[in-house]
């Protein structure tokens, strides 16, 4: 009697670990599927999975390319835009460029089937393209002529906004603090939220994007 006891308690105790494996298994899947933003303890939410361009929606038929963990952006001018908009949040993404390449990533706009994106501010990301705006810059409205930024080296773009208050950290260094004037209307101003773009600038440029994540952070 006492054997079988042990037995079935044995039994038992062995389908539960076998249960446990499983749904850790399934647990570690669902993460990893991106059919779902994962969100970190910290509140940052990965917008890119690494694998396809799950959560995003591309304009003008973009060159946008998944490869290695990175979206690679290269060929015409397009735009790649975030479905999920954000009005108070930190971003970050590690970019990296070629030499003479031109992108921009873009933040409270719109999506929008063609042409250069009406609504938002653009980061500019540029280090030795020809226009001289560099990479940090607000674009028309604050303007950087060099940046800590390095061609074929990534580095972290971290754009915080809250309310009217932008700033823009190249690797932790503050490239810029703007705070937008009340009542400003036109191009480019802060919405009442958006989405976040990248942009494909002209065939000669090719730029990297990978670890794209958000907080959002309270109205």
């Amino acid at each position: 009697m006492k054997k079988y006891r042990s037995n079935t308690y044995f039994n038992a105790f062995t389908g539960l670990m076998a249960a446990l494996v499983i749904s850790s298994v399934l647990g570690t899947t669902a993460v990893y599927s991106g059919e779902k933003n994962t969100e970190s303890a910290e509140g940052w939410i990965d917008l890119f999975n690494g694998k396809d361009l799950t959560g995003w929606q591309i304009a003008e038929g973009g060159p946008f390319e998944v490869k290695d963990g990175m979206i690679v952006v290269t060929g015409k001018r397009s735009h790649l835009f975030t479905k999920d908009e954000f009005k108070n949040f930190e971003f970050k993404a590690d970019v990296m460029t070629t030499p003479g390449s031109n992108s921009g990533i873009f933040f409270h706009t719109k999506f929008q089937e063609e042409g250069w994106p009406k609504q938002g501010y653009e980061s500019q990301v540029n280090v030795t393209h020809k226009d001289p705006v560099k990479t940090g810059s607000l674009y028309n409205r604050v303007k950087l002529f060099k940046t800590p930024a390095k061609d074929n080296e990534w580095w972290t773009q971290h754009i915080i906004v809250n309310g009217r208050h932008v700033i823009v950290k190249i690797n932790d260094e503050t490239v810029i603090d703007y705070t937008e004037p009340e009542g400003a209307t036109g191009y480019p101003s802060l919405g009442e939220k958006g989405s976040f773009a990248l942009q494909a600038h002209d065939p000669k440029s090719v730029v990297y994007y990978k670890n794209i994540k958000v907080k959002p952070l309270a109205d």
